[in-house]
């Protein structure tokens, strides 16, 4: 018999269990007699992870190729209790004659009742599933581990609350008695989707200016990233404080908050003597759940392909940048703050509300913008409200996050990663959804109720006192 040579000695070798041990063979030939069942449980198994691997690709998964692969024969037991396990290499059969001399020594049934399954489909198995597993369990938790991620985190400073003393602020707003200074200018940062809002803080600027003070609404791009609007705000800033000479006090809010906290972060070097402070209003500043689980690989929005359907309302429509709705996400926060520290002599105050499933609300219509008809015969145009149920969008999403996390929020922002570090939080008990703030309702508010517009007022009013006690204390510690 030749010898085959060494560099295919060991893929190729035959190995047969030795006729002069009966005890082992009888041993053997029992224990192997679920061999057929084992190669269609093997067989199917291959199968099956061929066609969830082109379903659902999981990560660390490589299926095995057509060359190369090891392959194991597991034939039944014969009737005279012979078992034979072969190991081979696809090769051409030229390359290895000791192959073909054990084969030869095979009747054909032996043959056709093995059946070739890949050696390494069982380890391959374990990981597909493994990973699918693993997958699942990070669908199912979507957010869970992330929300209210700032507050256990123990590095950052903790928080003051100032709610008793803003509803003492808002009580003498709503009895005229205001106390908003004009020795600075205010600043309001809109969210997103507010360039496709014409009425989103004109309600506000017109109170405002009705009370003599200078206020502006940044007329930035809401659907572009934080990065690009934070520049943009940065030049608001310094455009209003050398055409004025009066300090800026922003008020951002929803992704307008973000923004203009970053503007601070990555520009306060040029910033911290032009402005005075900051009042963020329902801004996710630790991210959404919301944001995530659309956009986040491996959770819902996979599976329905939300993902898809956001970056065409956004890119398309919009005529947006996905980043925009990228960057509320869990992990574009932390990766930013983590870079991008808020500095801590910025007076902060953070505001955040759950949203209500009262029936009014849910019937509520919001006055997001106005159609005006052409000229009627006696001169005058005609104004037609345009109104969305935002209330009731809001009550559903808030529902939603409450049954899957069990945590409160205004529809789209959950009341811990609202809450700013080092800041003062306004924790109000009234029930008021994300919308609320920007767009007022057809109906009036309650004699018994601030609006929107003396809401801001209270925050920036009691941000002002917030920097005026700063800077007693720094004043105290240089002394």
């Amino acid at each position: 018999m030749r010898e085959s040579p060494p560099t295919q000695e060991e893929p190729s070798t035959s190995s047969a269990v030795d006729d002069s041990n009966s005890a082992d063979r009888v041993e053997d030939s029992q224990l192997f007699l679920s061999v057929p069942a084992l190669n269609q449980a093997a067989s199917y198994l291959a199968q099956t992870a061929s066609f969830l691997t082109q379903c659902l690709p999981v990560p660390g998964y490589v299926g095995l190729s057509e060359e190369d692969q090891e392959l194991v024969t597991l034939p039944s037991a014969s009737a005279s209790g012979r078992l034979s396990v072969q190991t081979s290499s696809v090769e051409p059969a030229a390359t290895n004659s000791s192959l073909g001399q054990a084969d030869s020594g095979r009747s054909p049934s032996q043959e056709n009742t093995g059946q070739m399954v890949p050696s390494h489909v069982f380890q391959n198995g374990a990981s597909l599933f493994q990973g699918l597993v693993e997958r699942a369990r990070k669908t199912v938790r979507g957010s869970a581990d992330d929300i209210g991620w700032l507050q256990r985190d123990q590095s950052l400073p903790t928080t003051e609350d100032g709610t008793a003393r803003f509803l003492e602020i808002l009580d003498s707003a709503r009895k005229n008695e205001h106390k908003l200074p004009d020795s600075v200018v205010y600043l309001l940062v809109p969210g997103l989707f507010s360039n496709h809002g014409p009425l989103y803080f004109v309600k506000t600027k017109a109170y405002f200016s009705k009370m003599g003070l200078a206020c502006h609404i940044a007329k930035i791009h809401s659907e572009s990233s934080v990065s690009k609007n934070a520049r943009e705000i940065k030049e608001y800033i310094e455009e209003i404080y050398w055409g004025s000479r009066k300090r800026v006090l922003l008020l951002g809010h929803s992704k307008g908050g973000v923004d203009a906290a970053a503007a601070l972060s990555l520009y306060w070097s040029q910033l911290k003597d032009k402005v005075a402070g900051l009042a963020l209003a329902q801004s996710p500043y630790g991210g959404s759940p919301v944001a995530s689980d659309i956009l986040r690989e491996g959770q819902l929005g996979d599976y329905v392909r939300l993902r898809k359907i956001m970056e065409i309302l956004v890119s398309k429509v919009l005529k947006g940048d996905l980043q925009a709705l990228e960057d509320l996400t869990y992990e574009k926060r932390k990766e930013f703050l983590r870079q991008h520290p808020l500095p801590q002599d910025v007076p902060i105050v953070s505001f955040h509300t759950e949203a209500s499933i009262t029936p009014s609300v849910l019937t509520a219509l919001s006055h997001v913008a106005h159609l005006e008809l052409p000229i009627a015969a006696d001169g005058n145009s005609t104004r037609i409200p345009v109104v969305m149920p935002l209330s009731a969008a809001m009550a559903a999403c808030s529902q939603l996050l409450v049954a899957r996390y069990g945590e409160k929020s205004d529809g789209l922002v959950t009341r811990k990663d609202a809450e700013v570090p080092g800041s003062v939080v306004v924790r109000p008990e009234r029930k008021l959804d994300h919308a609320w703030m920007v767009y007022s309702s057809l109906k009036e508010e309650p004699g018994d109720q601030a609006d929107t517009s003396q809401v801001c007022e209270a925050l920036l009013t009691l941000l002002v006192e917030v920097a005026q006690k700063r800077r007693h204390e720094m004043a105290m510690k240089d002394e």
